[in-house]
Order: structure tokens, then C-alpha cells, then sequence
């Protein structure tokens, strides 16, 4: 009985002590001091004003709360512009598996967001001995525009 009674105070109490994102290798990961949906909107400006456009939604912060669960604020955004994407198609059909790129907000405990990332170099490394030398420069240059978007939207 005892035991059975400490699994469900673990069960109970596991969505309240979720991590904040920490740093991962091949990904950006920033706090920020806005608030989670000050962030969505800010990572969607910062998109729009660097030609990406927002090609994708989903999280699971509002199923839940229907559901009549309470989650941390909890959202991924893909981003893609249809320029890249006809590039890398052209270098890799397996690649475009990829697009959209996700950034992904997270709500933490004291009530600020986290945008996080993986870099796209990250995403389409396993894609460059197939596509060439012409993937890793489309790659760069999505870093860049990721890495600004990122900026921009955390400020």
C-alpha cells in the first residue's frame, strides 16, 4: 500500500516539476524574460520579418487544460520559406523530411519562456554526404536566419 500510495504522489506530481529546457549540443536553447505568450508572438513577428513563414502549430497546453489538466505553457512553431524548401528538394528528396524547421517555446516556473531550437546544420547533417557541399552552405544560411529570428524575438 505504501509503495502504491508513493507512485501516485509521483504521477500527481510529476507535471509539476518539469525541467526547464537546458543547454543540448546542436541545438540553441535561450531564456528569455517574456512571458509564454509574449513569445509566440514575438518568435512569429521575428519570423514573418526574416521571410520565413510560419508553416506549422502544435502543443499540448490547450488539449490538456480541456481535459481539465494544468501544463506549463507548451507550443512548436515550424518555420520554412518555400525558397529553401525547393533548393534542398532539389538536393535531397529524403531531406525535405525536415521542413518545416521547429522552434519550440517553453512556459517556465516563474512564468518567463524559453525558445529553443535544433540548428539546422543539426537537422540536414544527416543529409550531406547525399546532397553535397550545396546542403551544408543552404544549411549555413538557415543557421543565420534562425539565429536572428532567435535574437529578435528574445529582445
Amino acid at each position: 500500500m505504501t509503495r502504491l500510495l508513493a507512485a501516485l504522489i509521483l504521477i500527481l506530481l510529476a507535471p509539476m516539476t518539469q525541467a526547464e529546457m537546458a543547454p543540448r549540443d546542436g541545438w540553441s536553447v535561450t531564456a528569455t524574460d517574456k512571458g509564454y505568450d509574449a513569445l509566440i508572438d514575438a518568435v512569429k513577428a521575428a519570423a514573418k520579418a526574416n521571410k520565413m513563414g510560419v508553416v506549422t502549430q502544435a502543443g499540448p497546453t490547450g488539449a490538456a487544460a480541456n481535459r481539465g489538466i494544468t501544463i506549463p505553457g507548451n507550443r512548436v512553431i515550424g518555420l520554412f520559406n518555400n525558397v529553401y524548401a525547393v533548393n534542398i528538394l532539389n538536393l535531397s528528396t529524403a531531406a525535405m523530411i525536415e521542413a518545416p524547421i521547429r522552434m519550440y517555446v517553453t512556459e517556465n516556473q516563474d512564468g518567463t519562456a524559453t525558445l529553443s531550437y535544433k540548428l539546422p546544420s543539426t537537422v540536414f547533417a544527416p543529409y550531406m554526404a547525399e546532397a553535397g557541399p550545396e546542403l551544408e552552405t543552404l544549411a549555413a544560411e538557415l543557421d543565420a536566419i534562425f539565429a536572428t529570428i532567435s535574437a529578435e524575438a528574445a529582445k
